[in-house]
């Protein structure tokens, strides 16, 4: 395959950014992207050029370090993360237009990073579990239903990548931060703290300057991990639910 790549390459948060052009040539349709990526960094770099920055990790559609905005969609036309990708999604000859996840909560640090360090204080904000560490306790001790469990698992799933944040037009964390306040809210480890994780998850996401929710779903269209719509009306549940007891103490 031949391919035109229109990759936004920025130095810095400070500097202005712009597209640059770049041909690449010999592409198999097998390749992931990333292996694609690769071919065109290592181009660059025989060539003393700066090659494109982006992240990655497991490479395995687990970790979701590899967050692209690829024509304009997050991951690509898949619903999929990037490295999970392969260029058999796409036609001999066509030009790519490759760009970072656009959020004011996630700016950027170089062409394709973004610092997404806003998820991880969202999740500091909610706190911690806690749990008796008398004697162990045995396995089915504590009965959780099946589909209890099962809900809370799919929430669990959300890896953070940010393509919720991405694919949103308002940039909106809700679908992101709803999921990790319901895989604990359902659970009954998580019920000491239910009521103030929810609260100070949710204010924590707002001090990030993440906008707000007007229901248009694209979050969850393009979420990898298909997490559902459901949960922000958990969240909202939840938040309320919160507020209420808090204001009657």
């Amino acid at each position: 395959m031949k391919l035109t790549l229109k990759v936004w390459r920025q130095k810095n948060n400070a500097d202005q950014g712009k597209f640059v052009s770049y041909p690449v040539e010999g592409i198999s349709k097998d390749m992931s992207f990333l292996e694609m990526m690769d071919v065109l960094n290592e181009q660059l770099t025989e060539k003393g050029e700066d090659p494109v920055h982006f992240d990655h990790d497991c490479r395995e559609g687990i970790c979701g370090m590899c967050s692209m905005y690829i024509n304009g969609k997050p991951h690509g036309p898949q619903q999929t993360t990037t490295c999970q990708l392969h260029m058999r999604s796409f036609n001999d000859g066509e030009t790519i237009t490759i760009e970072p996840w656009r959020a004011k909560a996630f700016p950027v640090v170089k062409d394709l990073v973004v610092d997404r360090s806003s998820f991880d204080r969202i999740i500091q904000a909610g706190g911690y579990v806690s749990v008796n560490t008398g004697g162990v306790p045995d396995a089915n001790e504590i009965p959780i239903p099946k589909k209890i469990a099962d809900e809370a698992f799919d929430a669990a799933t959300c890896i953070g990548c940010g393509a919720c944040v991405a694919a949103c037009k308002n940039a909106s964390a809700m679908l992101f931060t709803s999921a990790k306040i319901s895989q604990l809210s359902m659970l009954p480890q998580g019920q000491v703290e239910r009521k103030e994780r929810a609260e100070k998850m949710i204010a924590q996401m707002d001090a990030e300057g993440f906008g707000a929710c007007t229901n248009t779903g694209a979050c969850a269209a393009e979420c990898p991990k298909g997490i559902s719509l459901t949960n922000i009306a958990r969240m909202n549940r939840e938040y309320f639910s919160a507020v209420v007891s808090s204001e009657n103490v």
